[in-house]
């Protein structure tokens, strides 16, 4: 059947106040981008203009257009708006229709008695979300949350309030789609496939709501994969379902696993002449999920089982991708979600602190073969259960479980992010004094609906989790856990101690690419203290946790072009020690999530892919990181063994040629290493004592070169080692739309890297982090700019090492193993 009409042109926007001027709208959209196209306000992303504009969360906005109705033909003539920013009522020509309050749930209204042929004028005001979520608090009291602002008393995507990666722009406006809908008889309101495989038949149950006009009878159809099945729907009856069989139906696999195979699925519902009413259509995919949680010697597992094959999860932390996210089209989406793919990545967790995620995102998660986890909206606060939150959240979970049923790529449900643990650990109980925080929603409602509406999905009651209210709910040894000490309080090498079952958020800072932090601040000149950068750090005391992280590792760094360069690598280290250390205790470990992949502004933050888009160093080490066949070198008995992980369902076959190495490329040890990898599975060697132990720890390391990639040991801290000053001979090729650069180690490159932003803000490439040996060479590809000056790629800031830090610090006189940076008043 034909869409909805769209109501999307002639939109104006203006505050609700005599006298207000008003402003061209875009819908979809929301306030604070009709204002920046007008010229209205400045760039909230831009210095420290967001914190002037905070006004315009506790503003009450119009937005208004004028339209005709002529040809609209049907019983019903239904206003369907698909989503409303946040609090909002809605008037025809005059007469209100609706009032509603919440962010995350689609309306529709009949609006056939006030409807015009034309002239029609219809009106949307958006009240404070401010406002609303104070009064709420007022009303049922106030709770403990993570940040000073009243999130969780609005059905709102709480990040809009900022957070310690994101800005504070409380949004208003029409972000979904809205337009007329005329109808007749009756229409699908609601379509549930559940979607199961079994022996090898896959079967498509889909279960329909239909809203009547009129009581006759009905008949409703699927059909999927040249198969087709009918049922009959009594007159008066509003819910039904049919049952279609797909024999030989071949199978939805996750990357890595197989084709992720999907069907056309058509519903139709007819009247008793046969004529179409209503027409559903959506890809599925036939694959099965389910989640062990069952214990073990080692405490309670937390594997994903897809189509019966257990899946290790790479896996990385999903946030809204721009904080205007009416900006985020199928192409950003795209472009982000093929960043987490090359990788490596095979999961995406999208976290409660945002929003469902688009069908656009999930339909390409589907297509892709990327697994999705997907939280409730609940992160980080106590909730209220009581009214008015209470019956939005049942409502709007109901409404969201059966719009994502149809994507394969959606494989578990998460209650919330962090208040489970937050009960626990951080106070909350003793503060709440028994009002509710949200626990009736979790083990209680949220499972209800899930198992009620979607059966084939698993559902966890929150992230971390341990699955038993007797144990702690962040215990690694159970469930999920989330590892914060690390960042917060400790050194990466913490990250070892950990033993996890699935590590479901860990993570460590390092401020944007060069390029885009240069775009959004315009301080002169940069330093880690200026304004501009101060202000594009969100979180609490983040720069003296860059700093204390850098001490043991690296000196401190002289001036702001060397404290980008080691927080940034520091930043790769940290995950990459982190990563494979939990990767190589498989099959103990079943999941690694890191926070996180994407930014929604430009920020120091956790992120991989900063607020540009633009690639991190973290970026590149996490695609060798993630590789699906890993060699690592991880410390046992106090000493370092080779690790061979196969996430593969083949065996790995392979040989590792080990060898300790001076700095200067003298081979002190080698030996060769036979991989027999099962699939699945990881392997671990223990090397001679005589690649173990060096002569000298300060100049010595081991390298493990075997399938392609390389990995090594060093036997101390870049601080302590005795790196010689880098040396590199830089040859540039003009190459299509970009440069060749090959590169020449004359010494020990260590994490060599060429930022090529810092040439062009548009130039990319393709590798990062490479440690060459005295004559070896690499040639690097770099696209965007046509730049062939030797002397712009061959030295700092663009050319940088791991080297440069050491020996540009050794020749500061005053250079000391600690360093801290302050923190500007405002």
């Amino acid at each position: 059947m034909p869409a909805p009409r769209p109501l999307h042109t002639g939109w104006t926007v203006r505050a609700a106040e005599p006298g207000a001027v008003a402003f061209p709208a875009a819908v979809p959209g929301c306030v604070h981008t009709d204002l920046l196209a007008a010229g209205a306000i400045p760039d909230p992303f831009l210095d420290d203009n967001e914190r002037r504009l905070h006004w315009i969360g506790r503003s009450a906005w119009l937005y208004e257009t004028t339209f005709d109705a002529e040809g609209l033909r049907g019983d019903r003539i239904d206003l369907v708006a698909d989503g409303l920013d946040t609090v909002a009522t809605v008037e025809l020509n005059g007469v209100e229709v609706a009032r509603t309050a919440n962010m995350h749930r689609e309306y529709r209204f009949d609006v056939g008695a006030v409807l015009r042929p034309t002239g029609n004028e219809l009106r949307v005001r958006f009240d404070s979300a401010y406002d609303y979520a104070e009064s709420v608090r007022d009303a049922v009291g106030p709770r403990p949350n993570a940040y000073p602002e009243p999130f969780q008393y609005i059905r709102k995507m709480a990040s809009n309030f900022g957070w310690d990666w994101g800005p504070t722009v409380v949004t208003a406006g029409i972000w979904r789609p809205i337009g007329l809908d005329a109808w007749s008889t009756a229409r699908l309101a609601a379509v549930r496939p559940l979607v199961t495989v079994a022996g090898g038949t896959g079967t498509v149950e889909v279960r329909v709501t239909v809203e009547r006009a009129a009581d006759r009878p009905l008949t409703l159809t699927a059909a999927i994969g040249g198969h087709e099945a009918t049922a009959e729907v009594p007159a008066g009856a509003t819910e039904a379902s049919v049952r279609v069989e797909v024999p030989g139906a071949e199978l939805w696999w996750p990357r890595g696993y197989g084709e992720p195979r999907r069907y056309e699925l058509d519903v139709t519902l007819r009247d008793g002449d046969g004529a179409v009413l209503d027409a559903w259509r959506r890809r599925v995919g036939f694959r099965t999920v389910e989640l062990d949680t069952g214990r073990d010697a080692d405490g309670t597992r937390f594997v994903l089982r897809i189509n019966g094959t257990p899946v290790f999860a790479r896996g990385v932390n999903w946030i809204p991708d721009d904080a205007f996210v009416t900006r985020v089209g199928r192409e950003r989406y795209a472009e982000r979600i093929g960043q987490a793919i090359a990788a490596g990545v095979n999961y995406l967790r999208v976290w409660g602190g945002g929003r469902y995620e688009s069908d656009d995102f999930y339909d390409l998660a589907d297509e892709l073969g990327v697994l999705v986890g997907q939280d409730f909206l609940f992160a980080c606060a106590a909730y209220p259960e009581e009214e008015p939150i209470g019956g939005e959240v049942a409502a709007e979970a109901r409404e969201q479980v059966v719009r994502l049923m149809p994507h394969p790529s959606l494989v578990l449900w998460v209650g919330n992010n962090e208040n489970i643990w937050g009960f626990h650990d951080w106070g909350w109980r003793e503060e709440l004094a028994g009002r509710t925080w949200g626990e009736g929603y979790y083990l209680g409602v949220l499972p209800r609906i899930v198992a009620e509406l979607d059966p084939t999905r698993p559902y966890w009651p929150g992230t971390p989790y341990s699955g038993d209210p007797a144990i702690h709910p962040n215990d690694p040894a159970h469930g999920t856990t989330h590892i914060w000490d690390v960042w917060n309080t400790h050194d990466y090498r913490h990250y070892g101690s950990y033993r996890p079952r699935f590590a479901a958020e860990f993570g460590f800072q390092a401020p944007p690419t060069f390029a885009t932090l240069r775009r959004a601040v315009s301080d002169e000149p940069l330093a880690p203290d200026s304004p501009g950068v101060w202000y594009h750090q969100k979180a609490t005391g983040g720069n003296e946790k860059l700093a204390r992280g850098l001490q043991g590792h690296f000196p401190p760094p002289q001036g702001f072009d060397d404290w980008h360069w080691a927080t940034q690598l520091n930043q790769a280290r940290a995950i990459a020690f982190g990563v494979e250390h939990f990767r190589s205790l498989r099959p103990l470990c079943t999941g690694t999530i890191v926070w996180q992949l994407n930014d929604n502004w430009p920020v120091t933050s956790w992120s991989a892919v900063d607020g540009d888009g633009r690639r991190k160093p973290l970026w590149y080490t996490l695609r060798r990181s993630y590789a699906e066949r890993l060699v690592t070198l991880q410390p046992r008995d106090g000493a370092p063994a080779l690790v061979a992980v196969n996430d593969t369902l083949s065996p790995w076959r392979a040989r590792v040629e080990v060898r300790r190495l001076t700095f200067a490329g003298d081979p002190r040890a080698k030996a060769t290493i036979e991989l027999d990898v099962p699939p699945a599975g990881a392997a671990t060697v223990t090397l001679p004592a005589e690649l173990t132990t060096p002569d000298d720890p300060a100049a010595e390391l081991v390298v493990a070169d075997g399938a392609g990639e390389r990995a090594l040991w060093f036997f101390a801290e870049d601080v302590d080692l005795a790196y010689p000053a880098p040396a590199a001979d830089v040859t540039v090729h003009p190459a299509g739309d970009g440069v060749d650069l090959e590169i020449t180690a004359g010494t020990l490159l260590r994490d060599l890297t060429v930022f090529a932003d810092r040439v062009d803000p548009a130039a990319t490439v393709d590798r990062q982090l490479l440690t060459l040996l005295p004559g070896e060479s690499v040639t690097l590809r770099v696209r965007g700019t046509a730049e062939t000056g030797p002397a712009v790629w061959s030295a700092p800031p663009v050319l940088r090492t791991a080297n440069d830090l050491v020996v540009s610090a050794s020749a500061h006189p005053g250079g000391s193993r600690s360093s801290s940076t302050r923190t500007p008043t405002e």
